[in-house]
């Protein structure tokens, strides 16, 4: 029996490892069997019972007797809540967020980054609305997404080499970039620029114009993206969006300075 690679979960113990089933609960959307996580468990059956018997004794998960199914907990909606009210940029966000949303009638997203990784904190739809990945609450990746390349063209090196680290560079489109020194070259870029594109990397049809918004000392807060489907807006026309993407940017960073967010 080969030994497991350690992660960042694994890496920490007992912690890291519940966390890493609450994640795995959690990703599912649903309630869900044991044996729908043991599917995608690294740990042995009788560790994964024990460390859901634990997150539900702790109320971080709630156990259907009757189904049999585990599902996120109340503990967990309190937290939740908690941290949306503490660590989150929408709360501070919402109302340059509505006001954006009025003046171009496109979807916008705000979005802070969590690992590499974007994190989708609060959405505005579209007069005329279309289907796409992104919903608030929702993880997607760094590499190929407006809001993610604005945010990492903007950390410092070391962070944004650790960043690159945990891209999968998965080829969504024919449009996504693949390789590390292909999202290098496109972060170089986009700091030179102060705007990020997205287009057609994460999604057949759908491109985005993205800014970082950014501390008084150049801390990586958090993006705004303008989404829309390229039938409607070509990356020309995306572009003279620009003046209003950078002016609600400013604005929410002015108005989150006094508040503390996790870099």
């Amino acid at each position: 029996m080969g030994v497991m690679e350690k992660t960042p979960e694994t890496a920490d113990g007992t912690v890291g490892k519940a966390l890493h089933v609450l994640d795995m609960v959690a990703e599912k959307m649903r309630p869900v069997r044991f044996n729908d996580v043991l599917a995608d468990s690294p740990y042995p059956k009788a560790t994964l019972y024990r460390l859901l018997q634990t997150l539900t004794n702790q109320g971080l998960l709630s156990y259907d007797e009757e189904r049999q199914t585990y599902a996120p907990g109340m503990r967990l909606v309190r937290l939740a809540h908690a941290a949306w009210r503490q660590s989150s940029l929408a709360p501070v966000a919402r109302p340059f967020l509505d006001e954006l949303s009025a003046e171009v009638g496109e979807t916008i997203h705000l979005a802070q980054l969590d690992r590499g990784q974007v994190l989708y904190v609060d959405k505005r739809n579209a007069a005329e609305p279309i289907e796409m990945f992104s919903q608030a609450g929702k993880v997607g990746p760094g590499y190929c997404t407006g809001v993610g390349k604005a945010m990492m063209a903007f950390l410092n090196d070391a962070a944004r080499e650790e960043a690159i680290k945990y891209q999968s560079f998965f080829r969504h489109t024919d449009q996504t970039l693949t390789t590390p020194d292909a999202l290098r070259a496109d972060l170089d870029n986009i700091r030179v620029e102060g705007v990020a594109f997205d287009r057609e990397e994460h999604e057949v049809g759908i491109n985005c114009i993205a800014a970082p918004i950014l501390s008084t000392s150049g801390r990586v807060i958090g993006a705004l993206s303008i989404t829309t489907p390229i039938q409607k807006y070509d990356l020309s026309d995306l572009e003279a969006l620009r003046p209003s993407l950078l002016d609600t940017a400013n604005k929410i960073a002015r108005a989150a300075e006094n508040w503390q967010f996790p870099s």
